[in-house]
C-alpha cells in the first residue's frame, strides 16, 4: 500500500461501477471503442480498472485529460500546484475567464468529471518533489509528464524507473512538439536519450519563449494515444522511439534511440536530493517567508518586485510591491535597480525564479533573491 498524500482529494464514481463488469451505461457510451476487436469489452475493462497519473494540468495535461476521460480510463490522478493564469487561456482548453485565479488541479478535476461521471479523479493540488514523487507514482500504472521543466522530468524518470513505472513525456517550444515512452518494458528512459541536462540558457519555458496555442492540443492527444496503447498492449508505443512535429510545416520525423545501462540505472534511490533543486538552473539566491518578514521589518528593507501578471498584481499583493510582470520583464528589465537589496515574488514561486535567472543571465544583476513560495508561501507563514 502506498503511503497517504497530503492535499489530495478524490472524485470517485458511484458504487455500482465496478471494475469488474461493464455497465450498461457503459458499453452504450464506449460502444465505437468496444466495436474494435482489438479492444472490445475486454479492453475497455483495461482502460476501466486503470490508474493514470497525469503531471501537469497545464497545455498538455488539458487533452490528456480530456481525451483518457473520454475514453474511459477508471481513475485520472491530476498533480498541478498552480493556479488558472489569463495568459494560459490560450491554450489550456480546460479553463475559462472564470477560473483564472482557482486552483488547475482541482478545476480540471470537476471539468473531468462533468465530462464523464462514469470515472473517478484523484486531486494532488502538490508540487511534485523528493519528498512525494515516490508516494505519487507508486499509486497508479502509468505516468503521463506534461511538465514544463527539467527538474521534473528527470525527477519523474527517475521515480518511474526505480518503480517501474512507463513514462509518457511531451513537450513543446514554440512552434515544434515532442513524444515519446520511456521506461516501457525495460526500454529506454528519459536519462538514456538525454544523458546531461542542459544548462539554464538551454532551458527555455513558454513563459519566456512564447508557443502556438494549438500545438499542446496536437502533442497531448498524441501522448493520450500512447496512454491508451500501453494500457490496451496495442500497436507499436513509441518505446525507443522520439516522435518530432513542427507545426509551421506540418512535418513529422522519428528517431531511434537506444538503451543505455549506465544511464538507466541512475535512478531516485542514488540521487542527491539537491541535484534535482539544481538542475538545470542558474545558482539563484533565494529567501524564505520568515526571513524575509525579518527584512521587511529591518532598517534596510528590500524592494518588492512582483512578477505576476497585473490582473493577479491587483487582486492583491505585498506592501509597497512594484508590478513588473514575468511577460514584460525583457523589454522592461532596464527597470530593475542594479544596487540594493531586490526579492523578487509571484504565486508559488515558479515565475521568481525565472525571474531571476532572466535578469542575472541578461543583466548580470546580483542583487536579486527569490522568495520561496511565493505570495502564497507567505501568506500562509
Amino acid at each position: 500500500m502506498s503511503a497517504p498524500i497530503q492535499n489530495s482529494d478524490s472524485i470517485i464514481p458511484d458504487s455500482r461501477f465496478s471494475a469488474e463488469v461493464l455497465t450498461k451505461e457503459e458499453k452504450r457510451k464506449y460502444r465505437r471503442h468496444i466495436q474494435l476487436p482489438e479492444i472490445g469489452e475486454a479492453g475497455q475493462l483495461k482502460l476501466k480498472a486503470a490508474r493514470v497519473l497525469v503531471v501537469g494540468a497545464g497545455g498538455l495535461g488539458c487533452p490528456v485529460l480530456q481525451y483518457l476521460a473520454a475514453a474511459g480510463v477508471g481513475t485520472l490522478g491530476i498533480v498541478d500546484a498552480d493556479v488558472v493564469d489569463e495568459s494560459n487561456l490560450h491554450r489550456q482548453i480546460l479553463y475559462g475567464p472564470a477560473d483564472v485565479g482557482r486552483s488547475k488541479a482541482e478545476t480540471a478535476a470537476a471539468v473531468v468529471a462533468r465530462l464523464n461521471p462514469l470515472i473517478g479523479t484523484e486531486v494532488h493540488a502538490v508540487r511534485l518533489d523528493m519528498g512525494n514523487v515516490r508516494a505519487l507514482v507508486g499509486a497508479y500504472d502509468v505516468v503521463v509528464d506534461g511538465t514544463d521543466n527539467f527538474a521534473t522530468r528527470y525527477l519523474l524518470n527517475d521515480a518511474c524507473v526505480l518503480l517501474g513505472r512507463p513514462l509518457v513525456s511531451g513537450a513543446i517550444y514554440k512552434f515544434e512538439g515532442q513524444v515519446s515512452v520511456f521506461n516501457f518494458e525495460g526500454g529506454p528512459t528519459y536519462r538514456c536519450l538525454f544523458p546531461v541536462p542542459p544548462g539554464a540558457a538551454e532551458a527555455p519555458n513558454c513563459s519566456a519563449t512564447g508557443v502556438l496555442g494549438v500545438l499542446p492540443g496536437v502533442v497531448g492527444t498524441a501522448q493520450a494515444t500512447e496512454t491508451l496503447k500501453v494500457l490496451l498492449g496495442l500497436g507499436e508505443v513509441l518505446s525507443g522511439r522520439l516522435w518530432l512535429f513542427d507545426a509551421l510545416t506540418f512535418a513529422t520525423r522519428t528517431l531511434r534511440f537506444a538503451r543505455r545501462p549506465e544511464q538507466a540505472a541512475l535512478y531516485l534511490g542514488t540521487a542527491d536530493p539537491a541535484a534535482y533543486a539544481e538542475l538545470c538552473q542558474p545558482v539563484l539566491p533565494t529567501l524564505t517567508a520568515a526571513a524575509l518578514r525579518r527584512e521587511l521589518a529591518g532598517p534596510a528593507a528590500p524592494l518588492l518586485l512582483d512578477v505576476r501578471e497585473p490582473h493577479e498584481y491587483a487582486a492583491g499583493h505585498l506592501s509597497g510591491a512594484v508590478s513588473l510582470p514575468l511577460s514584460q520583464l525583457e523589454a522592461r528589465a532596464a527597470e530593475v535597480p542594479a544596487t540594493g537589496p531586490v526579492v523578487v515574488y509571484c504565486q508559488g514561486g515558479t515565475r521568481s525564479v525565472r525571474a531571476v535567472a532572466l535578469l542575472q543571465e541578461g543583466l548580470g544583476l546580483r542583487n536579486l533573491r527569490s522568495l520561496d513560495g511565493g505570495i502564497q508561501g507567505f501568506g500562509e507563514g
